[in-house]
């Protein structure tokens, strides 16, 4: 209860729940359809595209702090929801598109074909039949983008300013001053903070094992 007294910890949850989990969905729904064009489809410069994307992960977060504040206030995002789920979403990006074009590039090929004979569509194959078969994949992307959401901390602090749109990893700073730190109130909301994470790779653990096996298995 003290916790909750000294910082609006409930908001900052809700804040951080709405922003990792819309995140999450739009970060592996999108990605998964390019995971699986990268997989699945022949186009020039392909892999000139695909090694691109990936190099993205070593550019480290100091460099981008600067664009990425520039380009948020320029769209008049500052202190919203939607710049951190656009952030987040294109951090995860590298990572999610590296899980997934793995997933459905260990489905075989004769799916995809069968489901054109029978007269699927591209999106109808990628929905009905691709999404099923890679569901180890999806689960595993899900899991990484929703605590790299959850726990992220630079750009939450960087893109807000006001406890409407802040979220939960802030809430830690309303425990410590210059002079003095509150350990029982501070320890019960890193509780809190960590049960999501818990409670989420909990949920998915079966289907993120399953990737793990199925991956070692073909290697």
């Amino acid at each position: 209860m003290q916790a909750l007294e000294i910082a609006p910890i409930l908001k900052f949850f809700a804040n951080s729940l709405i922003v990792a989990t819309i995140t999450t969905i739009l970060n592996v729904f999108c990605l998964a359809m390019a995971g699986y064009v990268f997989a699945k489809k022949r186009f020039r410069f392909k892999n000139t595209i695909f090694a691109i994307l990936s190099l993205s992960m070593v550019i480290p977060t100091t460099a981008l702090m600067s664009p990425v504040y520039n380009i948020i206030t320029k769209l008049g995002l500052y202190d919203t929801k939607i710049a951190l789920i656009l952030v987040y979403t294109a951090l995860n990006m590298p990572i999610s598109l590296m899980v997934l074009r793995s997933a459905f590039a260990s489905i075989p090929t004769e799916l995809e074909e069968a489901a054109y004979i029978d007269g699927a569509g591209f999106f109808r194959t990628f929905v009905q039949v691709m999404m099923p078969c890679a569901k180890g994949g999806l689960a595993s992307a899900a899991v990484l983008t929703f605590l790299e959401s959850w726990n992220e901390f630079t750009f939450a602090l960087l893109l807000t300013s006001s406890t409407d749109n802040r979220t939960l990893p802030l809430s830690l700073s309303y425990f410590t001053s210059q002079f003095s730190f509150n350990y029982t109130a501070m320890f019960a909301a890193i509780t809190i903070a960590v049960l999501p994470s818990i409670i989420v790779f909990a949920i998915f653990q079966e289907q993120v094992n399953a990737s793990l096996t199925a991956g070692s298995v073909k290697g």
